[in-house]
């Protein structure tokens, strides 16, 4: 928990049904910024994640156990949702009717709640009764073709694209929106967050290029997927390595300038078919020094120059350590509440607790 309720949305009430992945990571993006949010699981599970060990993303919240399959607990659940503004849930689609908490029960009982779900596919179509993971929703989309080397597969991107970027953060851009039209309107609505539609929509600028004719279906040819040679990582004499973003001319010929390379040598920066030779000379500039003298030369540089930090590394560099970034919270280094705010500031976190409060305790009241 925090150790108090503050940020711009304290005084709002959550219950989330924990599940794994993106549902309770938007439940403690909730939670950071101040809403109350009240974790509905089963028994024994307390705050272990997957190791067994407490999990992070569990931070902020109390913790109400109960079995699901109990009348009298689901009762006591259903108490506690008639005074919550939003619910969370994130399990396959009809899961909830069943247990007898859809919309349809809930939303005659509290009709102005906010009952976000959150699925991989969506609550209907072909696909919408089918397991899945973050690479398989973002393989429908064109965005996964997209990601990897030239002539090589395609790269997984993590879990960050469709979990996270498709998942959480629209579900709370979607609880956001519902609560503002709420306030209008008075009534609550269902919002169905499927991963599949938010990653394709973190596409937006791809289908952009793609329809200006200024991006290829080949993987690793294209501006932004590493094909330019001013815009892809490099190692360094080290073994380690630096990103390199110079798109823009002038950030561009600040690179060229730093790396003491001399512009009238080189190809044009957009003559495509002499890339090859461009990169080569890049490379071989970059290969002279270490990963962080090259850091230390574009510290305060406009090149689009930064390195590429390890978990380990990345909370002492200086901007993320004045920034205050990455803490220590319980047993690991966690991100701190993001956006900032300038009245209503977030607290800080503090590890996820095991407390458990029963389902028919008073709450909210």
């Amino acid at each position: 928990m925090t150790d108090s309720k503050q940020g711009p949305l304290a005084g709002l009430k959550v219950v989330e049904f924990a599940g794994l992945g993106p549902a309770p990571h938007a439940a403690m993006l909730l939670a950071d910024q101040g809403a109350d949010v009240v974790s509905v699981q089963r028994p024994g599970v307390g705050v272990s994640g997957l190791t067994g060990r407490p999990t992070g993303v569990k931070r902020g919240r109390r913790i109400v156990e109960a079995d699901l399959k109990d009348p009298d607990q689901i009762a006591a659940v259903l108490d506690l949702i008639d005074r919550a503004d939003v619910l969370v849930e994130g399990f396959r689609p009809g899961v909830m009717e069943r247990l007898g908490l859809g919309p349809e029960e809930v939303q005659q009982r509290n009709p102005g709640i906010v009952y976000a779900r959150m699925t991989g596919w969506g609550q209907d179509g072909p696909f919408a009764q089918r397991a899945g993971h973050d690479m398989n929703y973002l393989a429908l989309t064109g965005l996964l073709h997209a990601i990897g080397r030239k002539g090589e597969r395609p790269v997984p991107p993590l879990n960050l694209v469709g979990d996270f970027g498709g998942g959480s953060m629209f579900l709370v851009f979607g609880v956001l929106a519902a609560l503002y039209e709420r306030s209008v309107s008075g009534k609550g609505q269902v919002i169905d967050v499927a991963m599949v539609d938010g990653a394709s929509l973190i596409g937006q600028m791809q289908w952009d290029f793609r329809g200006q004719g200024i991006w290829s279906d080949e993987r690793g040819v294209n501006t932004l997927d590493g094909g330019a040679p001013f815009y892809d990582t490099y190692e360094c004499a080290d073994g380690k390595y630096l990103s390199v973003g110079a798109i823009e001319p002038q950030f561009f010929a600040e690179l060229l300038v730093k790396l003491g390379l001399n512009a009238e040598d080189l190809p044009a920066q957009l003559d495509q078919a002499r890339w090859p030779e461009l990169r080569a000379a890049i490379d071989a500039a970059l290969r002279t020094r270490t990963r962080d003298e090259w850091a230390e030369i574009f510290f305060d540089s406009d090149a689009c120059v930064a390195p590429i930090l390890t978990f380990a590394e990345a909370p002492d560099h200086p901007h993320m350590a004045a920034r205050g970034n990455l803490q220590q919270v319980g047993e690991a280094m966690a991100p701190m509440p993001a956006p900032r705010f300038s009245r209503t500031p977030a607290a800080r976190p503090t590890a996820p607790v095991a407390d458990v409060v029963d389902p028919a305790a008073t709450l909210w009241r």
